[in-house]
């Protein structure tokens, strides 16, 4: 059955500011999209993984964070982090008031391409109890080129699951790389590769990777289920 997708606009501060994915046949489960440093919420894959999800139950937000919706262009500047990590807080607490009174055990779940799943990370190693897990996708390791600049210094204080989906051409961070990194959680965490992929996951719209986000649903629900 097709869902209902409708804008969404929290008056909280900063804003929740995206799109909301309501199932007609929720199973009382939620997840929260957003995007890397480069795109916002209407990102091809985010989009696809967002209908996907709400296909089989979820109720799904994807939305922007502060930084893009602050400026339309642009990457985020290292001062505007921690504000983006108010906004993903903020958009936890409108996802459940959104969910309450719905049927299911209603579990919350975080997730983010690239800069957005990195603060996702950095949020829930301050806030374990924030969301039942989290899902990564392409987490930016290190600068292209620049291994030796780790961004890791967080995870062994997180306690939040988490599913990485990363591409084994990925310049942010190799296969070796990221699973070495996933050694320092202390969480349940689990990769998954995508072949030959780099940072976008090989998804540049659904006729290029059309499996991709029913495989992505799949382990998903096999991590969390």
């Amino acid at each position: 059955m097709e869902a209902i997708n409708s804008f969404f606009d929290e008056d909280v501060d900063p804003l929740v500011r995206g799109w909301i994915h309501q199932p007609h046949d929720p199973r009382g489960d939620a997840l929260i999209l957003t995007h890397g440093a480069g795109g916002n919420c209407e990102a091809p894959l985010l989009v696809a993984l967002a209908e996907t999800f709400c296909g089989d139950g979820y109720t799904v937000l994807r939305c922007d964070l502060p930084f893009r919706q602050a400026r339309r262009f642009g990457p985020p500047s290292p001062g505007n982090a921690e504000r983006d990590r108010a906004g993903l807080r903020n958009g936890v607490a409108a996802m459940r008031k959104i969910m309450s009174g719905k049927s299911g055990d209603g579990k919350v779940f975080l997730g983010g391409h690239s800069y957005g799943g990195r603060q996702a990370t950095m949020l829930c190693a301050e806030e374990p109890n924030l969301v039942s897990g989290l899902l990564l996708l392409s987490y930016p390791l290190h600068p292209p080129r620049k291994p030796e600049q780790l961004r890791t210094q967080h995870l062994p204080n997180l306690r939040t699951p988490s599913l990485f989906v990363h591409g084994t051409r990925d310049p942010f961070g190799s296969s070796e790389e990221i699973k070495k990194a996933l050694q320092l959680i202390p969480a349940k965490s689990e990769l998954m590769e995508v072949k030959d992929a780099g940072h976008d996951l090989g998804f540049k719209g659904k006729a290029q990777a059309p499996s991709l986000p029913a495989r992505v649903l799949s382990r998903f629900d096999e991590t969390f289920g």
